[in-house]
């Protein structure tokens, strides 16, 4: 008797666990007014330092990227281009994405910030922001990571008490 492909099986799984995820299951984990408060301290992030910050939350990945089993960075990085993160004044953006087939978490910096943040600093807040949502702690565990960026954030490209806040990018979490 001939065993199916093992592949084949993992590449199937993975297809079926994208397209049952939906926006009903982002709704869940982060309802509306959990994204209007988390849209409120971005902002509120946002006056204390020139950065910005995205949030993206997707339920599944697009089929070519399941097709290719391309791994959640390449679509955050993707999106990092796409919502324009990249396109700042002081090259400081943050991307903040969380994809919920797969459970995984990726920030993405920009040159700017990233030349002051290494690799193990970055890893080590998707770690304990992967703790609050293990706990189910969705918007706990994106508030900390929120504030945590903040923070580097302020350290690195501080607003002047002159300087005007400049929001080159909208404050509300993206939802796909």
């Amino acid at each position: 008797m001939a065993t199916a492909d093992p592949t084949l099986f993992s590449k199937l799984g993975r297809i079926w666990r994208h397209r049952w995820t939906d926006e009903a299951a982002v709704r869940r984990v982060l309802p509306a007014d959990a994204m209007q408060r988390l849209a409120g301290r971005v902002a509120a992030s946002e006056r204390r330092h020139s950065g910005e910050i995205r949030i993206c939350v997707e339920a599944g990945l697009p089929t070519s990227y399941l097709w290719r089993h391309a791994p959640p960075r390449e679509r955050a990085v993707t999106l990092f281009g796409k919502l324009r993160v990249w396109d700042t004044a002081h090259n400081n953006g943050v991307l903040i994405y969380l994809l919920l087939a797969e459970h995984a978490i990726e920030i993405v910096a920009d040159r700017g910030i990233d030349a002051h943040v290494g690799s193990a600093e970055w890893a080590a807040m998707t770690q304990r922001m992967a703790v609050a949502f293990r706990e189910g702690r969705f918007e706990d565990g994106i508030t900390l990571a929120l504030e945590e960026v903040s923070a580097l954030l302020m350290a690195h490209f501080p607003l002047a008490d002159d300087q005007p806040d400049t929001n080159e990018l909208p404050d509300a979490p993206v939802v796909l």
